[in-house]
């Protein structure tokens, strides 16, 4: 059966970007946003802590990945038709939006990961990392780095399409998805939608706009409507209240394992930096690619297990109920 690059089932990727469940999101999101900003219902989370000396060293970007030659003419999405794929995510941080674009050329795997995150949300920091090796989970470490962001699933397997469209222009035509985010990121810069804020730094580093976490290990999820942000600001949009964030999401160092070692990109050599190396999945290896992560998880022999009994972690800030098994 023929397949995508993503392993999904074949499909045209510009009927996908063109698909009403893109203009429904569109619509909910733009509808969440405004009704937000006329009731006064959102309150920021507080800024991370300072980080620590080792956290502000900077991350060496290697080179870009060569590119193999690829197994036949892969279908290719014009700048009219990736400008929208990667609208929602383009204002997400570097090393998050890292995640979201290798993770999507797994797609397949995507809602499986979306289940189980639900199912263990009350899990967090170092326990979910130990609830993750525990039930010996099977899929790729691009899609475990998600687990901690059950919300990034939720809208990945929400709109399945969409995923599959994404993933396979990563494997197709990396350098022109990343093109795509710097154009929409130039476009809400341009419109004073994105600027620093308590949660991450927007810095032009070389002509390139990078939106890095002010603290490393605390990852906010920005929430906005693409309607909003790529356009000139209309009678009643408050500019600087646009840009909503959820609250913190903690990366420790037990997430290593899965790419979270200074991921995020070199801009300029259009490579995604995964685990301190570039992500070098293409179209043509596909079938065949694995990524070198620092102390990489690998899931043991036999099924995936549900036996861990964890007790769900309470965060100071956030507490959860205990997730029952």
């Amino acid at each position: 059966m023929s397949v995508s690059p993503s392993g999904g089932q074949k499909s045209p990727l510009s009927a996908v970007v063109k698909s009403q469940s893109g203009k429904v999101a569109a619509l909910f999101l733009l509808g969440s946003f405004l009704a937000l900003q006329a009731h006064g219902q959102y309150t920021p989370p507080p800024p991370p802590p300072p980080p620590t000396p080792d956290q502000t060293e900077p991350a060496g970007m290697p080179p870009g990945p060569p590119q193999g030659a690829p197994q036949g003419p892969p279908p290719m999405l014009a700048p009219q038709q990736l400008d929208p794929l990667v609208s929602r995510i383009a204002l997400y941080p570097d090393p998050l939006l890292a995640q979201i674009l290798t993770a999507a050329t797994f797609s397949p795997e995507i809602p499986d990961a979306a289940n189980w995150s639900n199912q263990h949300a009350g899990l967090n920091g170092d326990a979910l990392a130990n609830a993750i090796r525990q039930d010996n989970l099977p899929w790729d470490p691009s899609v475990l780095a998600l687990l901690p962001f059950p919300q990034v699933l939720q809208m990945m397997v929400q709109d399945p399409g969409w995923t599959q469209a994404l993933g396979d222009a990563v494997l197709a035509q990396r350098p022109d998805v990343m093109d795509a985010v710097q154009r929409m990121r130039q476009q809400a810069y341009s419109y004073g939608y994105l600027r620093p804020n308590p949660y991450d730094n927007v810095v032009n580093a070389g002509g390139y706009i990078e939106i890095q976490p002010v603290n490393p290990a605390f990852l906010y999820v920005p929430v906005y409507s693409p309607a909003v942000v790529y356009a000139a600001p209309r009678p009643g949009i408050v500019v600087g209240l646009s840009i909503h964030f959820a609250p913190s999401v903690f990366i420790g160092p037990a997430f290593v394992s899965y790419g979270w070692a200074r991921p995020g990109f070199g801009w300029g050599t259009h490579a995604i930096i995964i685990g301190g190396a570039p992500w070098g999945r293409t179209w043509a290896n596909r079938a065949a690619y694995v990524h070198p992560y620092a102390n990489a998880y690998r899931p043991g022999p036999g099924p995936r297990v549900e036996d861990h009994h964890a007790t769900a972690y309470h965060h100071e800030e956030h507490p959860h109920d205990e997730h029952p098994h």
